[in-house]
């Protein structure tokens, strides 16, 4: 098939492959005495989009580079559509790639590497490519050593959201892009889903992973501390609730899933809760609670939570 052939609309590109996107078993790199990667189990189908979280040396580059092929692990294996991702000619005709640092051929023009990169890659859609152009305002006819960062970012995503690769591997990939065209980023993102890709978003953008993700993983040193969807993540975590009254003040300390109960004034409570909140409930009702507000952590709330003295450490194996 040429490389220019439009797509389907709707395909789902991913299907027909042989296993999920992504599949990581046991994956581990080591550099020296140092660990990168321990023991790393993950799975990610066709079709999710996938976000993973971590801060610099938590070891997500180095996953990345392991399941492009582009590092060899010290211990188990990480396979793309079944594909050994070691077996780097053939599993990269599944996936498009855009790295945290997108570095362009200067002399050539944007659409000139566009151009390239459709004829090099597992194929793209050009009419999709030529709006994604104009919704990510790029000027293609500008030389890429003219482009500032934002500018080569779009470049690469262009590129990789018009191809027709099962997997797109996402490096933090909005880093210069102003509010707008972080919005065309979570579009896009959203119809790439729509047509059946995968997408593996490695990002420190919490808000962009929360608007477009379905499940995220959390690492830490090295190891995944929680994989869940967002919805399972917050429900894992505290949950502040607060109430105006008239009647007798409620009885919620002892109560299962409450804490840290305070009367911030005459009629009013605050307390965090965790878990099934019937009984909590059952408690405000009897006190003829006026007002009820309740606020659910941020993921970047969850997220700290990894990284200072609530975080387990144990890794969850999807």
């Amino acid at each position: 098939m040429d490389a220019t052939t439009r797509t389907t609309p709707g395909a789902t590109t991913g299907a027909t492959r042989g296993g999920p996107a992504v599949h990581a078993v046991g994956l581990t790199k080591r550099y020296g005495s140092t660990t990168a990667v321990d023991d790393l189990h993950l799975r990610v189908p066709a079709g999710e989009v996938f976000g993973f979280l971590g801060p610099n040396g938590a070891g997500k580059s180095t996953t990345i580079r392991l399941l492009l092929g582009l590092a060899r692990p010290s211990a188990g294996s990480a396979r793309v559509f079944g594909v050994d991702a070691a077996d780097v000619e053939r599993a990269h005709r599944l996936l498009a790639h855009v790295p945290a640092d997108v570095a362009l051929w200067p002399h050539l023009t944007g659409a000139e590497v566009l151009h390239l990169l459709a004829a090099t890659g597992p194929g793209t859609d050009t009419a999709y490519r030529d709006e994604l152009v104009e919704r990510f305002a790029l000027d293609p006819g500008k030389p890429a050593r003219t482009y500032s960062t934002g500018n080569r970012q779009k470049v690469a995503l262009i590129a990789a959201f018009a191809t027709r690769a099962p997997l797109l591997v996402l490096d933090e990939p909005t880093s210069g892009l102003d509010p707008l065209m972080e919005r065309e980023f979570r579009r896009a993102v959203a119809q790439a889903r729509q047509r059946g890709q995968a997408v593996f978003l490695s990002s420190h953008q919490l808000a962009e992973v929360e608007a477009v993700c379905d499940r995220v993983g959390i690492l830490r040193a090295g190891r995944l501390v929680e994989v869940a969807s967002v919805a399972d993540l917050r429900s894992l975590h505290r949950t502040e609730v607060s109430a105006s009254y008239t009647g007798a003040a409620p009885r919620l300390s002892g109560l299962a899933g409450v804490e840290a109960v305070e009367t911030t004034a005459p009629g009013r409570v605050r307390f965090t809760l965790t878990g099934p909140p019937g009984a909590a409930l059952a408690s405000l009702a009897a006190a003829d609670v006026t007002a009820l507000a309740v606020r659910e952590p941020s993921l970047e709330e969850i997220f700290l939570d990894y990284y200072g003295e609530g975080g387990s450490g144990e890794q969850v194996r999807p």
